[in-house]
């Protein structure tokens, strides 16, 4: 396998930078906040992703966008659950978090109350993360878990996942310093913010391969963000500290979470990582 291509990476994120000052120049003429415009800054990854495949001769089906194996791409979409039950636990076991159970987490909806409730909720969630919110999250994911991962396979599962990661949440940082996610600290924010998607990292990248597709990753982070907010709904805190930084999805908590489970990857079992998507998913020996 060859080496990581510097002109195509400096393509990559060239776009992507040219992306971050447009969303600036952009938010400012108009008079926004930068968060209002991040639903279109979101595919920028993706346009970034497109220029250098297009630009370059990539085949697209050799960065992911394939439908690749649908019994992992079922895995990706319903990951997400038990990763925010996780976070959810983690986060209420902190001193100075309670479980609020009488929150309303989709108060535009008439949920019946209790189990039924929270199952409805759940499979709401579901259900709207891995369409309406999975269209949103390829337009990141193709540049992130589809080019970029392609770009740096050379450099075995483990170095890419943390390379992609930290790219991704460094991406984050024109929205975070405006008040996303950490509205009381823009600045550490970002550091949070990158930590976490280094976290997150490892997770999506053994889904990736497993699913030989970069839809998996849409369905993961898809169902993710839309079921995340059941951690900020029902993790009661009047701490920003806590409730910023600690036991948020983006938090510690989630964090630890992710961190967890890809410790259970590495325990089961680290598939290789290869360019060509379809000869990946096989279990790396002590030898790779």
């Amino acid at each position: 396998m060859t080496s990581p291509d510097g002109r195509r990476l400096a393509l990559f994120f060239g776009v992507l930078v040219a992306a971050a000052v447009a969303l600036r120049l952009g938010a400012r003429a108009v008079g926004a906040s930068p968060i209002a415009l991040a639903p279109a800054y979101m595919f920028s990854p993706m346009v970034a992703g497109l220029v250098v495949c297009l630009g370059t001769g990539v085949p697209l089906s050799d960065v992911g966008l394939r439908l690749g194996r649908p019994r992992w791409l079922a895995v990706a979409a319903a990951a997400a659950l038990p990763l925010v039950g996780a976070t959810l636990l983690l986060a209420v076991a902190v001193p100075g978090v309670g479980f609020d159970p009488a929150v309303d987490p989709v108060p535009w909806l008439d949920l019946p109350s209790g189990p039924a409730g929270v199952l409805a909720t759940l499979l709401l969630a579901l259900g709207l993360g891995a369409t309406v919110n999975a269209v949103f999250a390829l337009g990141e994911e193709f540049g992130w878990r589809g080019y970029l991962l392609w770009e740096l396979a050379p450099l075995g599962f483990w170095r890419a996942s943390v390379a992609v990661g930290a790219a991704w949440g460094v991406w984050h940082a024109p929205v975070i310093v405006a008040g996303y996610n950490y509205p009381s600290f823009p600045l550490v924010g970002v550091a949070a913010m990158t930590a976490a998607c280094v976290a997150f990292s490892p997770v999506y990248t053994y889904l990736v391969v497993r699913a030989e597709s970069v839809l998996a990753a849409a369905l993961l982070h898809g169902v993710f963000n839309g079921s995340a907010g059941l951690v900020v709904a029902y993790a009661a805190t009047d701490d920003a500290v806590l409730g910023e930084l600690v036991a948020s999805p983006v938090g510690a908590a989630g964090v630890l979470a992710f961190l967890l489970a890809a410790g259970a990857v590495a325990a089961t079992g680290t598939p290789s990582l290869e360019r060509a998507f379809d000869r990946g998913g096989r279990t790396a020996t002590a030898a790779e």
